[in-house]
């Protein structure tokens, strides 16, 4: 018997629900009986329809858009298991909103990735599992126990599978500066070359791509980055590439926020395909061709049993 709960459960907001009922296909469990609703002004409110005394209780949501509603219901969520005496409730946070807003940028600018994860921990949460973090220091944020599972082998795995032994032959590209470290790691488990596009930010959401690091003339690039969000900074790069003489461009980032003038930008750009993995809901096929979700829930399944029988999660990274 596991001291901290008699037994797994798993709940979700409304964030990605098709995600959790994946998670729990993969570990031939049930998704949790609840309701997440709002009254008729807009405050949020949760139902548990089935005891979770005892129990050692997994929240499955992911803070994107609507990211504040999405945030909201994670708390109250977490609140509710709280008072109903769940053994032990570890938020499993996907895509991990605010994220961005790790440091100050400028003078008087807040640090919200740090509120939020105040937030999470005031709320009742004793463990947090989140997936590529924006940036690793996150992970301090926080005075409870946060794994942060990375999407580097469900990439490595898949573009293995489609190029082959031609991998060795292609080159991965850095989108910028601050992606270089998680882009190296994903080059070498292909056994890549490694590119960096030097950029310039003019402001949010808006870069100037300025020169590319490297020779990716007459090569096949795949550009590696965390997330996609109006991907001014992604086109912008694989535009780059292209006038430098790159013969092809591939993309794969995370999480796939897909903001603003994002998917026409990306069906204009000289990238032929774009990976991500479904952290965040999948955009309407219809929309573009060029996407391709991977799941995530045969790794977040595997994490979730690990977590609860107290063993190492270290052979997910590898």
């Amino acid at each position: 018997m596991i001291a901290h709960g008699k037994d797994i459960k798993v709940f979700a907001g409304n964030s990605n629900r098709k995600l959790a009922q994946e998670i729990c296909e993969q570990m031939g469990t049930k998704l949790g009986e609840a309701e997440v609703g709002t009254f008729s002004d807009g405050e949020i409110f949760v139902s548990l329809y089935e005891t979770v005394r005892g129990s050692d209780v997994f929240v499955v949501q992911s803070t994107c858009t609507p990211v504040n509603n999405n945030l909201m219901e994670l708390l109250i969520i977490i609140d509710a298991l709280k008072r109903a005496s769940a053994g032990r409730i570890t938020a499993v946070v996907p895509y991990f909103g605010y994220a961005r807003q790790d440091r100050k940028a400028k003078a008087r600018d807040p640090i919200t990735a740090k509120l939020v994860a105040n937030m999470i921990t005031a709320a009742g949460a004793d463990r947090v599992l989140a997936m590529d973090l924006h940036a690793a220091q996150i992970q301090g944020f926080f005075d409870i126990p946060v794994d942060n599972l990375a999407g580097n082998p469900i990439f490595v795995d898949y573009y293995a599978k489609k190029f082959g032994a031609v991998c060795e032959e292609m080159m991965v590209v850095s989108p910028d500066v601050g992606s270089v470290s998680r882009a190296r790691a994903f080059a070498q488990k292909l056994h890549m070359n490694l590119a960096i596009v030097d950029k310039r930010r003019q402001r949010a959401n808006q870069c100037e791509v300025m020169n590319v690091i490297g020779d990716v003339s007459g090569k096949d690039c795949i550009l590696f980055d965390d997330l996609v969000d109006t991907g001014g900074s992604l086109c912008n790069a694989a535009q780059a590439l292209v006038d430098h003489g790159a013969r092809s461009v591939h993309a794969c980032a995370s999480h796939g926020v897909l903001s603003g003038p994002a998917i026409d930008r990306i069906n204009a750009s000289p990238i032929q395909e774009l990976a991500l993995l479904d952290t965040i809901p999948a955009v309407d096929p219809s929309r573009s061709g060029k996407l391709k979700y991977l799941s995530v829930a045969p790794m977040i399944g595997e994490a979730i049993e690990r977590i609860y029988q107290e063993v190492s999660i270290s052979k997910l990274f590898r």
